[in-house]
């Protein structure tokens, strides 16, 4: 009995070390890519929204098609005549809203070569990522799209495309 006493202690002291780990890591988030399609105009209010799910520590990340490459937003564009405008975006649990914000000027007044450039058939790419990274790694520039895919390792050659509007 002198033996058993101490060996039930110790194992009832191991028992609350191994299940008290803090690694602060974020196991219940898949990264997730999806493509989104749209165009801006006065009707819908320059913006369209997309459905995710998403937890509440979880990160949305969004970036637009430049034809050659991915380019995060909010990206600040700049015209001419001093006229600018900002491709932005929100989220929640359940939506992510895409939308430009123009308090400089009225994008109707686009000419119909900028409206193309600009408003039409934008592609966005909105990426799930978990809040924190991983421990024991830096933290990954989210302004470079290749690297947010390497570092999530996420597959990125067959991305479902919606065309909402």
């Amino acid at each position: 009995m002198k033996k058993f006493l101490p060996m039930l202690l110790l194992a009832f002291v191991s028992l609350f070390i191994f299940s008290c780990k803090d690694d602060n890591e974020d196991f219940d988030t898949y990264s997730k890519v999806a493509d989104v399609t749209g165009s801006f105009n006065n009707g819908n209010g320059y913006a369209f929204t997309q459905g995710i799910n998403i937890q509440g520590t979880d990160v949305v990340l969004v970036y637009r098609w430049l034809g050659d490459s991915w380019q995060q937003i909010p990206k600040m564009m700049y015209l001419s005549s001093n006229r600018e405008f900002q491709y932005n975006f929100v989220f929640d649990s359940k939506n992510v809203q895409v939308r430009i914000d123009d308090e400089n000027f009225d994008l109707a007044t686009l000419n119909a070569s900028e409206a193309t450039q600009y408003l039409s058939n934008q592609r966005f790419r909105i990426v799930l990522v978990p809040a924190s990274a991983a421990k024991g790694t830096s933290a990954v520039d989210t302004s470079d799209y290749n690297a947010v895919i390497k570092y999530y390792n996420l597959n990125d050659s067959n991305v479902k495309n919606v065309k909402v509007n």
